[in-house]
């Protein structure tokens, strides 16, 4: 009998090699894997023989239910083994990976944690854009578009009010209440990033202002999943070569052998 364990591992925002190792190493030794609809679907080759569940959601429909996810953990880890819940970004922002890691414990169920890299922070960073940067933010939120209860968030009014950063996840059907929340903070001429895909090869952008962003959006067709990042940061965005596999061409990073 296998001992009966869940992993809740961060895939990271999208690029397959922004993936950790550790995190590669978890999935050579997963029975199963359940993963998302954000996760890159090459990252699944690390795992040759285990098997794969879709349990991710696409433009609001779901495959399964939340408790129907709970509930598949729990048997397939009964039943076979090492079930790791590879989710994208990291689990722990927005992800419900500690509601999962909870909700297994009761059953007895060994439980452990990868992080990723988080996409707020790594599709604003391939962009070029710093969400912190001396003399343009001190700091910076990172919130949810949709709360639980599918209204924006209060904090985003809040957030209109402070010089920070902001960056808005699963924000892009709230786009015109976030605009109006900063313009009647009176920041119409705030810089605003759109990032739809980031760090995919199909990633696509909108750059304006809060007065000027929902224009964008319309001309550029940009929609779910993206991230909307507003600040003086935008300002400062530099354009950064996205050619870096020349790396893959020196012997360390040919191979990774794993005892």
């Amino acid at each position: 009998m296998k001992t009966a364990r869940l992993t809740v591992v961060g895939a990271g925002p999208g690029d397959p090699d922004l993936i950790t190792l550790k995190a590669i190493k978890i999935l050579a030794l997963a029975d199963v894997i359940l993963y998302d609809a954000l996760v890159n679907p090459v990252l699944l080759e690390h795992a040759p023989t285990a098997e794969k569940i879709f349990v991710g959601k696409r433009k609001g429909c779901y495959v399964y239910q939340q408790e129907q996810i709970n509930d598949l953990i729990v048997s397939r880890a009964l039943s076979h083994g090492h079930v790791v819940r590879l989710k994208g970004g990291d689990p722990f922002i927005f992800g419900r990976g500690s509601e999962e890691l909870d909700f297994v414990k009761e059953y007895g169920i060994e439980t452990a944690m990868v992080p990723g890299i988080s996409s707020a922070l790594a599709v604003p960073a391939y962009q070029g854009i710093p969400l912190t940067k001396r003399g343009s933010a001190e700091s910076f939120w990172v919130i949810t578009g949709t709360t639980k209860r599918h209204t924006l968030s209060t904090d985003v009014a809040l957030a209109a009010q402070s010089n920070a950063t902001v960056a808005i996840l699963m924000g892009m059907s709230k786009l015109s209440e976030i605009v109006s929340a900063f313009a009647k903070a009176g920041k119409e001429k705030i810089p605003v990033a759109i990032i739809q895909n980031g760090t995919r090869e199909d990633e696509k952008t909108g750059f304006g202002t809060i007065d000027t962003i929902e224009k964008v959006v319309e001309e550029n067709q940009l929609t779910s999943p993206a991230i909307i990042v507003i600040g003086k940061v935008v300002e400062n965005r530099s354009v950064l070569s996205k050619n870096i596999t020349h790396l893959q061409e020196q012997p360390s990073y040919k191979e990774v052998r794993y005892a």
